[in-house]
């Protein structure tokens, strides 16, 4: 493999986005999770779900910045590497990417400002919608998102000026174009699931440690009824997606499948090293007839032989990370069904295997995601655009050297600022619950009915002490 100006265009760009994807899917889940305690908090009064909201809200910050700094990066690359794309392509996905900054970046950056610094400044019922309107504000971001690269994938709603630029000719035709429901829920429930294994993994840490508290024991709870319901939801959505890809991209589904010939009674393929070269796969274990019936559609079900060997994605890597997706999602569903059965039997906070096998589980709900990105993103080649604008003619003109050089750099950079980001937030999240919450400074009034109004100051006495927050144990 050449490494020209197109093939480093396309590594530069799978690494940022590899990189941008895991913040955003860990965001919107925890977004939906703080939503979730605040409101608990709100109804019940219990001063555990304003504990963990009080902790997992620094992590979010973090990670809501890292992920804004990463998305604006690989936006420029739309420019810098992908100025053909960008042309040609512009009358659509510039609209889209637009409404994603009105109607989306607006919101969360307004709301965010209320969430996190205005515990002291609002009520408790405001605070708490500046908490629901910047989750729903990461939802309506990914809206757009994966419409535009939905749109890629299942191009509609357009046509082809005598300039070979892209005129819309039904925005509804572009927005919610084939692909986009299955995979709005797909990403939608992967970013729910990926936070849950996040916040479990987190909790079997404090568990291991021996600082379990009412906090640790909630959010593993939570996490584990989270995966348990989601997981085999998630399962039905990656069929449904399935399907949906199937009837417009037969090749990507046939390289998923490792399917070279069009046959009835295609196999289900456990493990193969597909041969790109040779047209077939070495060392294949499959049951077969199985694709029929997982697959279904109309029959027989083509293989790649079906299709110019130019119409052929990469299929080893294709057909290996779809299998990685799969294999992580089904680690994830033990994860939910083994903490559910604990928790039942009242041994959750018993540590034990469960705990030190949901601490590397927490990595799979981000294994999930990229992999099933690279099934989306290689899966489409050799497009941009599927079936219209080939990737070959969409790349900027620029020498490879530039390429090579910007490509080291955000290595050597997202190395170093995202690695320090992500152990800090992890070493946050994994400290436990058995410090003080942080209330005002002692000469500080505290505004009535909100939050912070409610958290304990332990130089109070207990005959003065206001209902809230008690401080744990220590």
């Amino acid at each position: 493999m050449e490494l020209d100006a197109l093939i480093l265009s396309r590594l530069q760009f799978a690494f940022v986005i590899a990189f941008h994807i895991m913040f955003p899917s860990f965001t919107i889940g925890l977004a939906a999770f703080l939503a979730v305690c605040e409101g608990l908090w709100l109804k019940t009064k219990r001063d555990v779900f304003l504990r963990l909201y009080l902790h997992w809200v620094k992590i979010f910050a973090l990670a809501f910045a890292m992920g804004v700094v990463s998305g604006v990066v690989m936006s420029y690359q739309f420019g810098s590497n992908w100025s053909v794309f960008s042309d040609k392509t512009g009358n659509v996905m510039g609209p889209l990417l637009g409404y994603e900054v009105l109607t989306a970046f607006f919101l969360e950056a307004t709301f965010l400002g209320v969430m996190l610094f205005g515990w002291k400044r609002v009520g408790n019922r405001l605070h708490f919608i500046a908490t629901l309107a910047v989750s729903i504000g990461t939802m309506i971001s990914a809206f757009w998102i994966l419409s535009a690269n939905s749109w890629m994938q299942t191009p509609q709603g357009f046509e082809l000026g005598p300039d070979d630029r892209f005129y819309v000719t039904s925005w509804m035709e572009v927005i919610f174009n084939p692909s986009f429901p299955a995979r709005y829920v797909h990403m939608m429930l992967a970013a729910f699931i990926t936070t849950a294994a996040v916040i479990m993994a987190a909790g079997a840490i404090q568990v291991i440690r021996g600082r379990i508290s009412e906090p640790t024991r909630w959010q593993m709870r939570m996490a584990a009824g989270t995966l348990a319901v989601l997981m085999p939801l998630q399962i039905w959505a990656g069929h449904w997606s399935g399907e949906i890809a199937h009837h417009y991209q037969p090749a990507k589904v046939a390289a998923m499948e490792g399917w070279w010939e069009t046959k009835e009674g295609q196999p289900t393929i456990l493990f193969a090293l597909p041969d790109q070269e040779n047209q077939r796969n070495i060392a294949e274990i499959g049951i077969p007839g199985l694709g029929d019936v997982v697959v279904g559609g109309e029959k027989p079900l083509k293989g790649l032989d079906a299709f110019p060997e130019s119409e052929h994605p990469p299929v080893f890597i294709v057909f290996w990370a779809f299998r990685i997706m799969v294999g992580a999602g089904l680690g994830l569903l033990a994860i939910g069904l083994w903490g559910l059965w604990l928790w039942r039997a009242k041994k959750l906070t018993k540590p034990g295997l469960f705990h030190y096998l949901a601490v590397p589980g927490g990595t799979l709900g981000f294994v999930a995601v990229i992999a099933g990105w690279v099934v989306a993103e290689v899966g489409r080649q050799p497009y941009t655009v599927y079936g219209v604008l080939r990737t070959v003619d969409s790349v900027s003109p620029v020498p490879a050297s530039q390429v090579a050089f910007s490509l080291l750099v955000f290595m050597i950079v997202y190395a170093i600022i995202f690695t320090a980001g992500v152990v800090y937030m992890a070493r946050i999240a994994t400290r436990g619950f058995d410090d003080e919450p942080v209330g005002p400074p002692k000469d500080e009034k505290r505004a009535p009915g909100t939050p912070l109004g409610s958290v304990h100051d332990p130089a109070e006495t207990d005959d003065d002490k206001p209902t809230g927050l008690a401080p744990s144990a220590s």
